[in-house]
């Protein structure tokens, strides 16, 4: 069943990126291109609402940042999450990320009305806690993929999953003490009041196939680009990002851009934990492994370190790995006498337990870099750890 749908949803994204030819797939994209239509009145009537006060967003008393994109997935956004933590952490804020837990499972409902008792409200359906700042208190499969990277690379930082990121984040003031919140994958959720709105744009493909969900890859129209206070043009080689400067500034002239980049830093045995220099990586013959957006990015960046890449198993993204996949691609490098297997982080956090003592696995470990405007960074993060008195926190609840 799991297969089916992965073969399925594999056969919808072929389709929407005009993979997919023959009769079946242009009937497709027809009858995708009327449901944008209709998806696109949705957005606006909904923004409209919002923008008019008909439906009023909540105002949680403290500070809100939302990072978050246009189109959906493959921009990277999960390192500038855990860059913004870091600095903001490091600046005196006390900070949580709210994340809706993409793909997540709820826990066992023993557990969930173990968790309703203790809160003494039967009725009461409490928020996942993926980390209280101090250790890591759920699994990958229940927290989701992202938030349970994250919770594993910061410390002194609550990191909370629940669908209703106003619930989270009450609950990241009352029991964490929060001042400011992170809003992960945020620019949609206009429930929560936000200060701030990052908006971060892919440089090789800012605005996906340029079409709205579901015939596309965009969740709103590339004009709204103009809510953004901030925004970050990822996965930047080092050309020039003129043109695309030139787009945004057609659909907001105000926002301060800021250009970056995920760079590679280390090599980290998934089994023993081990770190490598990246030079490890020259003239080696790998394979590798993943379930994300755009597996390409990570694959070019791996040849670009030097590596011959001999294997490529690519899955859909957050997919959720069995032993049997793991085993089957390991003999496979075995069988090609290949130097070691190489995933992401994020794939890293969802497979199983599983050892290899002949053929070593590495995740690549990312980080982001700023490539220009370094003092806008600054002031940005200076902006959030010192911002002006609240002058009146009303609630909407």
């Amino acid at each position: 069943m799991k297969e089916n749908l992965e073969e399925l949803e594999q056969f919808a994204i072929d389709v929407i990126l005009n993979r997919r030819k023959g009769f079946r797939a242009n009937i497709l994209r027809l009858l995708l291109s009327g449901l944008s239509f209709i998806y696109r009145g949705v957005v606006c009537i909904r923004l409209w609402l919002y923008r008019n006060r008909i439906k009023r967003e909540h105002n949680l008393g403290c500070l809100v940042v939302s990072i978050g994109n246009l189109t959906v997935g493959g921009t990277g956004k999960t390192p500038v999450v855990e860059k913004f933590a870091r600095a903001l952490t490091a600046g005196g804020r006390k900070v949580a990320i709210l994340s809706r837990g993409y793909k997540s499972i709820k826990p066992p409902i023993k557990e969930r009305l173990r968790q309703q008792v203790n809160h003494n409200e039967i009725f009461y359906d409490p928020p996942r806690v993926v980390t209280d700042g101090k250790e890591v208190l759920l699994d990958s499969k229940t927290a989701g993929d992202e938030p349970y990277m994250l919770a594993n690379n910061l410390k002194d930082v609550a990191i909370i999953v629940d669908k209703d990121r106003v619930k989270a984040g009450m609950h990241a003031i009352k029991e964490f003490n929060a001042d400011t919140l992170l809003l992960d994958d945020g620019l949609q959720y206009l429930r929560l009041r936000h200060r701030l709105d990052i908006v971060l744009i892919d440089k090789h493909s800012p605005f996906g196939n340029e079409k709205l969900l579901p015939r596309g890859t965009l969740r709103e129209p590339a004009k709204n680009l103009k809510r953004a206070t901030y925004i970050f043009i990822t996965k930047c080689d080092g050309s020039s990002n003129e043109e695309l400067i030139t787009r945004i500034r057609k659909y907001n002239r105000t926002a301060e851009i800021i250009e970056c980049a995920h760079q590679p830093k280390y090599l980290e045995n998934s089994a023993t934990g081990e770190q490598l220099p990246l030079e490890h990586l020259d003239g080696k013959y790998i394979g590798t492994i993943s379930g994300i957006a755009v597996p390409e990015s990570f694959e070019g960046g791996l040849r670009k370190l030097g590596a011959n890449i001999e294997l490529v198993r690519r899955y859909t993204d957050h997919h959720r790995y069995t032993k049997k996949e793991i085993s089957d691609f390991i003999d496979h490098c075995l069988y090609r006498d290949l130097d070691m297997i190489v995933t992401t982080e994020k794939d890293f956090v969802r497979f199983p337990e599983i050892n290899s003592p002949d053929l070593p696995i590495y995740f690549l470990r990312v980080e982001i870099g700023i490539l220009s405007n370094e003092e806008t960074w600054t002031e940005c993060v200076n902006r959030i750890c010192a911002p002006r008195p609240i002058v009146s926190a009303r609630r909407f609840f």
